[in-house]
C-alpha cells in the first residue's frame, strides 16, 4: 500500500486537500498529514484525521501516537523524531497547497516548522503544488524560488488559470483539482510504463440510421478511460480515441473524439504506428445501416414497419493485429452475455493473434455497461487470470499488470 505524506500550508485553497486525502485513501493509498499553524485557520486538523484514521501533527513537540508510520503499520518501539520519520516511512510527499512563503523557505533550506523540516529530511520524491494570488506567483522572487526547488529534483506542479480567492480576481495560481494532484503522486509509485507509447480506445460506435436516430451500444467509456489514467500514472504517454464519451477527461492525456466505427479505425490506424501497446476497450459496432437517410425518417414514410439493410464494419483490431510491428502488445476486449464467455475470449486471441483479451460478462448485476465496478478474465496464451468484482480502476491495474507480465515472459519490453 503506498504511503503519501501530505503538508497543508495557510490557503484558501487548503479546502481542496481534503478531496485529495478522500480521493487518495479511497483509492487504496495511506496517509498522513502534517500541516502549518496557519493552515488550520482554513481546515481543521479533525477533517483530515477522520478521513485518514491518523493523527495530523503541527509541531515536533506533540507526541505522536503512531510514532511516525502510517495506518496499518507495526508501532516501532521508540519515539523517533517526527519529521525525520514520517518522510522516511513515506512513498511520497505533496505540499499541496505550497504557499509562496513555504516556497520561499524550501528555496533557502529553512525548517522552522514541521512542515518545512520533514522537506530537508525528505529523500523521497518531493512534489509541491503552488497557490496563491496571480501577482504573488509571477513575482520574479517566487518565479526563481521554483526554478531552485526545480533544478533539485523537486515536481513542481503548474497552478491553473481561472478565479482565484478574492471576488473577481482572475489569473494562474489556482491549486490543480484533487485528482490531476493525485495523479501526479502515482506518477512516483511506479514508472513501469514511463516513456511507453499506450494507444486505447474507448466508448461506443454508433451508426446514423437517419439524422436523428442511430444503431449503438450501452457502452460508457469508464473502462477505457481507467485503462487510459492508469497508464499515465505509470509513466506512459497515452492516447484515447473515445467514441461518444461524456466522462470527465484527465489532464496530460490527448482524447481524439469519434463517432462511427469508420470514424474509430481511422484514427486508431492513424496513430497506431506510434504505439507501443494498443488496448481495445471501445464496443465497436459489428454492422451498420448500409446508407444513412439524409433527414428524418417519419412515421408517414415508413408506414408500419422499417426494414433496414446492415452491413458489417471494418473488423478494427483485425486490421491492425494484421500490420503489427515487432514488440507491440495489443490487447482486446469481448463483452458476453452468459455461458460461453470464457470460451470465446480463448477463441478471439488466437484468432485475431493478440497477446491477450479481457473478457467481462456483461450478464451479472452491477458489472460491465456503465457501472463503476466490473469482473474479468484477462486471457493469454499462458492462461487466464481472474479478476474478481471491483472498480474499474483495478481491473485497468490488473490488465497493465497482465500487459507487464507478457512483455517479460516473452523476454521483449513495451518500448
Amino acid at each position: 500500500m503506498p504511503r503519501i505524506l501530505l503538508g497543508v500550508c495557510g490557503g484558501i485553497a487548503a479546502y481542496k486537500a481534503l478531496e485529495f486525502t478522500r480521493l487518495a485513501t479511497k483509492a487504496g493509498h495511506s496517509v498522513r498529514v502534517v500541516q502549518t499553524e496557519a493552515s488550520t485557520r482554513f481546515v481543521g486538523t479533525a477533517s483530515f484525521a477522520g478521513i485518514t484514521g491518523a493523527p495530523v501533527l503541527i509541531t515536533e513537540w506533540e507526541p505522536d501516537p503512531l510514532r511516525g508510520v502510517f495506518p496499518g503499520d507495526p508501532l516501532p518501539e521508540h519515539a523517533p523524531l517526527s519529521h525525520l520519520a514520517l518522510v522516511e516511512h513515506a512513498d511520497a510527499y505533496l505540499i499541496a497547497p505550497a504557499t509562496a512563503e513555504t516556497l520561499a523557505k524550501l528555496a533557502c533550506g529553512l525548517a522552522d516548522n514541521l512542515l518545512t523540516a520533514a522537506a530537508l529530511a525528505c529523500r523521497r520524491p518531493l512534489i509541491v503544488a503552488p497557490a496563491m494570488n496571480n501577482a504573488m506567483y509571477e513575482h520574479p522572487a517566487t518565479q526563481a524560488n521554483l526554478a531552485t526547488l526545480r533544478a533539485r529534483g523537486v515536481t513542481v506542479l503548474e497552478p491553473g488559470v481561472g478565479p482565484l480567492g478574492s471576488p473577481g480576481e482572475f489569473g494562474v495560481g489556482r491549486l490543480p483539482e484533487p485528482p490531476e494532484l493525485l495523479a501526479a503522486v502515482e506518477t512516483t509509485f511506479d514508472a513501469s510504463l514511463r516513456g511507453v507509447n499506450v494507444l486505447v480506445s474507448a466508448g461506443g460506435t454508433r451508426e446514423p440510421i437517419d439524422a436523428v436516430r442511430f444503431i449503438g451500444n450501452r457502452s460508457s467509456g469508464r473502462m477505457g478511460f481507467a485503462v487510459a489514467e492508469q497508464a499515465q500514472r505509470r509513466g506512459a504517454n497515452v492516447t484515447v480515441v473515445a467514441a461518444n464519451v461524456s466522462l470527465p477527461r484527465a489532464t496530460g492525456i490527448e482524447y481524439v473524439d469519434v463517432v462511427t466505427a469508420a470514424e474509430l479505425a481511422d484514427a486508431c490506424a492513424a496513430r497506431f504506428d506510434a504505439c507501443d501497446v494498443l488496448i481495445m476497450a471501445a464496443a465497436v459496432a459489428d454492422y451498420r445501416p448500409e446508407a444513412a437517410h439524409g433527414g428524418k425518417l417519419k412515421k408517414d414514410q415508413t408506414g408500419e414497419e422499417l426494414n433496414l439493410r446492415l452491413v458489417r464494419t471494418t473488423d478494427v483490431l483485425s486490421s491492425l493485429a494484421d500490420r503489427r510491428r515487432p514488440g507491440q502488445t495489443i490487447v482486446g476486449f469481448a463483452a458476453e452475455h452468459g455461458d460461453g464467455a470464457l470460451a470465446y475470449g480463448r477463441g478471439k486471441l488466437e484468432r485475431k493473434h493478440l497477446d491477450a483479451v479481457v473478457v467481462n460478462d456483461v450478464s451479472g448485476a452491477g458489472i460491465g455497461f456503465d457501472a463503476a465496478d466490473n469482473e474479468v478474465w484477462i486471457v493469454t496464451a499462458e492462461g487466464e487470470h481472474h479478476v474478481p468484482k471491483t472498480s474499474k480502476d483495478a481491473v485497468a491495474a490488473a490488465i497493465l499488470d497482465a500487459v507487464l507480465n507478457h512483455s517479460s515472459s516473452n523476454d521483449t519490453k513495451v518500448r
